[in-house]
């Protein structure tokens, strides 16, 4: 039995792509001794039946997925050893699984939600997330943005109230606050910052739920994504748009968070590096 455990949301922009990057930072993690026990990917960009489960599991790592061709898709992967003994397979491991907003008409697949039952511990409700980009604020995509952010702050209301253990990761493209931009000043009035998605995101807030990173000292200028081009990550020209909130009822377990940047210094990386909080037992 461990002492907490560690949960993790990582845009791998490609899956396909990225899955040997995947299957090595789970593996740095675990011979570092601080195994990551639940990982929420985004962007995965293939259908459920192109999904690795084959790798995933041979490296001990079971998965709910909710595929796409080409775009989007998100995916909830748990460690078999991390799991309480009532949870040893699919069905078993990912209970009441939700594939996305319930009542909310989409084909994109956005949300993946599921109750895990960990070791030593009372289960806890994943839902991972891939937040609309938005591309602009004049832009139909912004109105179907902030539609989307609408229905996912309705649809979190109820589930804490089904689900007080709740934890809500991913990539939201929001940054909440202008020390999570590298240069707030170039970005005012742009998508990713304006004043309607921080507004979604404090409404997210308000229902209970924290951003477990801001819960702790953080070094200055720490993000989450840099842009591939004009050397972004060389630079730090980064935004922290990945997040783990975490409700009222587990704000007292989470005893630390933090971006893992050394990801996104490898060969062919994803533009973002994963996030990480732990939560005691």
């Amino acid at each position: 039995m461990t002492d907490s455990i560690r949960i993790a949301a990582w845009n791998v922009n490609s899956l396909k792509v990225r899955l040997p990057q995947v299957l090595r930072w789970l593996h740095d993690q675990e011979l570092a001794n601080k195994p990551i026990d639940a990982l929420c990917l985004q962007e995965l960009k293939l259908t459920d039946d192109k999904y690795p489960h084959k790798e995933l599991e041979a490296a001990g790592y079971l998965s709910l997925v909710a595929g796409q061709k080409t775009y989007n898709g998100v995916a909830i992967i748990v460690r078999r050893a991390a799991l309480a003994p009532m949870a040893s397979d699919l069905e078993t491991a990912f209970l009441n699984p939700v594939r996305n907003i319930p009542d909310h008409v989409d084909e994109q697949q956005r949300i993946l939600a599921a109750t895990v039952c960990f070791k030593g511990m009372q289960a806890i409700r994943l839902v991972s997330a891939y937040f609309p980009n938005g591309q602009s604020p004049d832009s139909d995509k912004f109105v179907y943005k902030l539609a989307w952010l609408d229905a996912l702050s309705g649809w979190i209301r109820g589930e804490l109230e089904s689900h007080p253990r709740l934890v809500l990761l991913g990539d939201f493209n929001i940054a909440p606050t202008d020390i999570d931009v590298h240069d707030p000043a170039a970005w005012v009035g742009q998508n990713l910052v304006s004043p309607p998605e921080r507004t979604a995101f404090g409404v997210l807030l308000s229902l209970g739920l924290h951003d477990s990173f801001r819960m702790f000292e953080q070094p200055p200028k720490t993000f989450s994504w840099w842009d591939y081009r004009m050397m972004g990550f060389r630079r730090n020209a980064g935004m922290r748009i990945d997040h783990i909130l975490i409700s009222d009822a587990l704000k007292e377990k989470c005893v630390a968070s933090k971006v893992d940047k050394e990801p996104r210094k490898w060969e062919q990386p994803s533009d973002h590096a994963p996030v990480i909080a732990e939560i005691q037992v």
